[in-house]
């Protein structure tokens, strides 16, 4: 047993510190975008967008000599041709190969610069932007950004580590609404049955929270949730059943995570109908919903679910996609949370059952996949549940491990600490440390980067003669033992409540006992479901013969 808990420590020393920045994406050191510009204007006659960004970006270190923006190369009748760069008038050198676009300046940079460019492209978007009909046959479009097709449309450091803020001026015809991140600052009807819509958002998100989505809106303004504006934008069609689907549990979300995490960080509360979207796509500020879960039945749920990520996702976002676990799983317990304090503890129990069958089968898929992935390359396997159930059943045992009161504390400091920009593992596990005075090292590195958890055998016997309860208890995996709090819970005919008996689970083997005037009706492991477990093989023993 000591050997196993050497060997753990050491492993957690080891990984915790390659928690962060750790994915495969090419960096740029010294080079920080602060503000892009897009104005894009769209047709019906055609799948082509014509284009131009201004990118602004500023340098930390001095001798910067090139600038490396993410934008997807011509291929068979796709992607983006780049016909023009300058800079402060002046004509920039480009080449534009591999899906990246490098500018070289004219001099090498100064730290503290900022410095302005100005793209000119155009092109039919392989991904990133889809152009095509909704379920009414109305032609719409949508971006579809996520985790990394940015890129396909838009110039850009198309990476979560890089927030900016941002605009989008749309030239579209005028039979269209279109919506996008941030505030309308201006809407002009132009020659030729076009319309201008220019949207500002100005606080930075991350690029692949960057979206617009153009269609035959309805459009209402339902006053103001905690001062923030509420907007729900539904196709047309879909009016009397989608408003109240929408608003009812945003209000509803909007308050409840004001208040027990902190303000609301955007101009608006947006939620938007969209096609090509499965679900829900968490843009900052201006929410997707697929268009087949406008049905009138209740979107609590979700809706709850993607409003989580405006706190946990968005406005604090993973420094890199080895962490996405910091935005899924967070918004996965967020929704369990707003459960328990909507509907109580019961319904709160049951999601949390369900979660944990979910892990279970993924499991048997990935069985050697933990929750923080190592040194990510192919962003096709970014998520799985390990990400979303798993990640929230991390979160729940750390509020059992430290307690809900130092829980909230300590997820109110962390959004506060990391709001509008990026943050790891580590960086949250320092905050939860700061606020409850317990080192979380070897729980984290347990948790998040062993794949599986623990299987209990075991049984429990009353011995009447010196008046105790006796439980023998085995980890049955093949895997290393885990180490964990448990609760052993205890009936007896004349009690009204469960006795609990809080243990320390630290190797393979335990025999416990407890003091007992009488024999239990019944003895359970994790009766309050606190524990990440498989479902234990645990029974009452035969008395001796």
């Amino acid at each position: 047993m000591r050997t196993n808990t050497l060997a753990f420590l050491a492993l957690a020393l080891l990984v915790v510190g390659r928690f962060a920045d750790a994915d495969t994406y090419p960096r740029q050191p010294g080079v920080d975008a602060q503000h892009y510009v897009f104005r894009v204007t769209l047709a019906d006659e055609t799948d082509e967008i014509v284009s131009e960004a201004t990118v602004r970006v500023r340098f930390a270190k001095d001798g910067v000599t090139d600038v490396f923006l993410d934008l997807a190369s011509a291929a068979a009748g796709k992607g983006m041709v780049v016909s023009e760069v300058t800079s402060a008038g002046q004509p920039v050198t480009f080449a534009h190969e591999s899906n990246r676009l490098r500018l070289t300046l004219a001099s090498p940079s100064k730290a503290g610069d900022d410095v302005a460019f100005f793209v000119k492209y155009r092109g039919v978007p392989a991904a990133g932007l889809r152009i095509g009909p909704n379920k009414y046959k109305e032609r719409t479009f949508f971006s579809s950004n996520w985790p990394d097709k940015a890129r396909q449309w838009l110039p850009m450091i198309d990476h979560p580590s890089d927030k900016a803020t941002g605009e989008f001026i749309v030239t579209a015809p005028a039979h269209y609404q279109v919506v996008a991140n941030g505030l309308c600052v201006e809407e002009a009807d132009l020659p030729g049955g076009l319309r201008r819509t220019h949207w500002r958002q100005s606080v930075p998100i991350a690029s692949w929270l960057f979206n617009i989505g153009v269609a035959h809106f309805t459009v209402h303004r339902a006053g103001a949730v905690k001062g923030v504006p509420l907007e729900t934008w539904v196709f047309t069609q879909d009016r009397d059943v989608g408003l109240p689907a929408f608003e009812v549990p945003s209000r509803q979300a909007i308050e409840f995570f004001s208040e027990h995490v902190g303000p609301y960080p955007y101009e608006k509360v947006g939620s938007v109908e969209a096609a090509g979207v499965g679900g829900g796509m968490e843009h900052a500020s201006a929410v997707f919903y697929g268009e087949g879960s406008v049905t009138g039945r209740s979107l609590v749920g979700l809706v709850v679910h993607e409003l989580a990520h405006s706190w946990f996702g968005d406005g604090v976002i993973e420094r890199d996609w080895d962490d996405v676990w910091l935005s899924e799983g967070f918004a996965t317990y967020l929704t369990l949370l707003f459960t328990e304090h909507v509907d109580g503890r019961d319904a709160f129990v049951a999601g949390l059952r369900r979660a944990r069958e979910t892990v279970m089968a993924t499991e048997k898929k990935l069985p050697d996949a933990p929750i923080v992935h190592r040194n990510l390359a192919d962003m096709r396997q970014v998520l799985s549940s390990l990400q979303y159930q798993k990640g929230a059943w991390v979160l729940h045992m750390l509020r059992g491990l430290i307690g809900t009161e130092q829980f909230w504390t300590g997820i109110r400091t962390y959004y506060d600490r990391y709001r509008d920009a990026n943050a790891s593992t580590d960086d949250f596990r320092r905050v939860m440390e700061e606020v409850s005075g317990t080192s979380l090292s070897a729980f984290l590195t347990q948790w998040l980067t062993r794949p599986g958890e623990p299987a209990f055998q075991g049984t429990w016997r009353y011995d009447a003669a010196v008046k105790k309860v006796e439980i023998e208890l085995t980890q049955t995996q093949p895997a290393e033992p885990f180490r964990l709090p448990l609760e052993i819970g205890l009936s007896f005919p004349d009690a009204a409540q469960m006795r609990i008996e809080k243990v320390e689970i630290t190797g393979r083997q335990h025999r416990f006992t407890f003091a007992a005037d009488t024999q239990p009706t019944s003895v359970v492991l994790d009766p309050n479901v606190w524990a990440l477990m498989q479902p234990p093989v645990f029974a009452k023993r035969a008395p001796a013969q």
